[in-house]
């Protein structure tokens, strides 16, 4: 299946179906960096510790934007602080560049914290346009065992419902379904059922 070939009905189940909230408590709440990550992801992030849902937050991004020294992770843990979330409860790595990535330096992170054996679930926060990605990746790269409950952030113009009424939202969907089928045939991801969803 190639990109050019899908309907904007299977573009929108292959990035937004059955990415929602179950409401299980976990062992930590996995937060990746981007630009705009202050703004959308960490009061997401937040609304779920003040809820008792988990007992840490782990910000993931090693970045530096322009006009910004600090990274991406360096950036969520200070507002954090600001809102009140005690530092004992901040994890943050600040190597990673991309989704990959994330995946990959967070669980040194979290092995050092709570030995991976220990985790049963991980609360996992991004944009609801990324978050597809981001939990193949993390089902192809973190053990079996570790479940995780998806917690999607929305922006203004890239939701499931709008997403195809801005050129920000056709660009935003577009390249993440690209990457998505790319990286499946490249077998860097798993295929999770895309064969089902298209």
């Amino acid at each position: 299946m190639n990109f050019e070939e899908l309907t904007r009905e299977q573009i929108t189940n292959l990035i937004f179906k059955d990415m929602e909230d179950d409401y299980h408590t976990g062992d930590c709440i996995l937060v990746v960096g981007s630009k705009t990550a202050v703004h959308y992801r960490l009061p997401t992030a937040i609304e779920l510790y003040k809820q008792g849902r988990a007992k840490k937050i782990l910000f993931s991004g090693g970045m530096k934007f322009e006009g910004s020294e600090s990274t991406e992770s360096a950036l969520l843990k200070k507002e954090a602080l600001d809102l009140g979330i005690p530092e004992k409860n901040i994890l943050t790595e600040g190597e990673s560049l991309n989704t990959l990535e994330n995946v990959l330096a967070s669980l040194l992170v979290l092995q050092r914290e709570f030995q991976l054996h220990r985790i049963n679930r991980l609360l996992v926060v991004t944009n609801s346009f990324h978050m597809k990605r981001l939990v193949m990746t993390l089902k192809t790269y973190m053990p079996s065992w570790i479940k995780f409950t998806l917690c999607p952030t929305h922006d203004g113009v890239t939701r499931e419902d709008n997403w195809h009424s801005s050129e920000k939202g056709r660009i935003r969907v577009g390249t993440e379904a690209e990457k998505i089928i790319k990286y499946v045939k490249q077998g860097s991801i798993k295929d999770e059922k895309l064969k089902f969803t298209l």
